[in-house]
């Protein structure tokens, strides 16, 4: 399996899961598995907004883009991503693992004692 991650500026979450041909992405299952080699399937077809081009199974090799969301202080490698290719199964990192979060405000109420 190929992930071709397509960064986005935007602080929306991503948590993907493999299993075999099956992607769980932000919680909901995509199974790959019926796509023969040398098939498309279009993105309209998947209905995942994560995935916004083709899927393709290229010499047995699944292909799948998927839009990697990433905050404004996002490192290089979360903004110029490498493709992944042959994660194994499991939870899925992501080069924005890494990046920095954005801090959490703190309250500023006070209580009467």
């Amino acid at each position: 399996m190929r992930l071709k991650l397509i960064p986005i500026n935007s602080d929306a979450s991503l948590i993907i899961h493999k299993l075999g041909d099956v992607l769980t992405i932000n919680g909901l299952a995509y199974d790959f598995g019926p796509l023969p080699d040398g098939a498309t399937l279009p993105a309209e077809a998947i209905g995942c907004p994560w995935i916004n081009q083709p899927v393709e199974r290229i010499n047995g090799v699944l292909v799948i883009p998927i839009t990697m969301p990433h905050g404004a202080e996002a490192g290089e490698r979360s903004r110029f991503p490498a493709d992944i290719v042959g994660a194994p199964d499991g939870p899925i990192a992501l080069p924005t693992d890494q990046d920095p979060k954005p801090a959490v405000a703190e309250s500023t109420e006070e209580t009467d004692a």
